[in-house]
């Protein structure tokens, strides 16, 4: 019967790939106006893919399909698999940087952040981690500041990986018991840090992995100077289109 998923495409390519890895037929629902290069390369990997006006339009969209099709939901962030599968990532950090003071990590529904969290506390007690969202999708800070999770009525920022319109439960529960602190930073600082990536580092990072990176270089956090900082860089896929658009006039102005 296959599987279905939900997604601004980063995950949506995961389930895609992993489908056709395994025989089973997988079908993704998408927002309109989703990177042109995630939405190719899902199709590519063999998935059907719906689109829809907006993300929670979405979740009710997936509902409907699953109940008449019998797929199975792969769900985005909420749910106990997928965080401790984002939680590797911390795994790592902690593995190759076990004396780390400070991780900065992308907050959208809370996925990543949530199982990146739990391993740094487990395994990096004295460090510090920090969540960054982008002003135009503020789900976890405007969660913490009512004291349970909200829906968002309309996201607007060039972090599409990073734009969900609430946080998991789950994922609250974990980040507002565990994280330190939550930057909201606006689009201009996290673009600043996808330039200077590519620019510096030669390194192809789009605006949802290159969030943590803009609050730093912004001066958010000021009190990490001198100290061991992890900072999670997750997501390049990057459509080129909007790379001109984003750069466009700072490009013809530099030749």
């Amino acid at each position: 019967r296959g599987v279905i998923a939900m997604s601004a495409g980063n995950h949506a390519q995961a389930v895609a790939y992993a489908a056709a890895r395994t025989g089973t037929s997988a079908t993704v629902v998408m927002m309109q106006g989703a990177s042109p290069v995630k939405l190719e390369a899902t199709r590519d990997y063999g998935a059907r893919v719906e689109m829809v006006p907006d993300a929670l339009q979405g979740f009710e969209r997936v509902r409907e399909i699953a109940e008449a099709e019998g797929r199975t939901f792969v769900p985005p962030f909420d749910h106990p698999w997928t965080v401790a599968g984002s939680g590797t990532v911390g795994l790592e950090i902690a593995e190759d940087l076990p004396e780390v003071d400070w991780v900065l990590v992308g907050v959208g529904g809370g996925g990543l952040s949530s199982g990146v969290t739990l391993a740094i506390r487990a395994l990096c007690p004295k460090a510090r981690i920090v969540g960054v969202e982008p002003e135009g999708a503020p789900t976890l800070s405007r969660a913490l500041a009512e004291g349970k999770v909200v829906r968002l009525g309309a996201m607007n920022t060039v972090a599409d990986g990073l734009a969900a319109p609430f946080a998991g439960e789950l994922n609250f529960r974990i980040l507002r018991e565990n994280l330190d602190r939550v930057i909201t930073i606006p689009d201009p600082e996290i673009l600043e840090a996808l330039r200077l990536l590519l620019e510096r580092s030669k390194m192809l990072v789009e605006p949802a992995g290159a969030a943590a990176l803009g609050a730093l270089l912004a001066g958010h956090l000021p009190e990490s100077r001198g100290s061991n900082v992890a900072v999670i860089l997750s997501g390049g896929n990057l459509s080129l289109s909007m790379f001109s658009k984003w750069f466009g006039g700072q490009a013809r102005a530099a030749s």
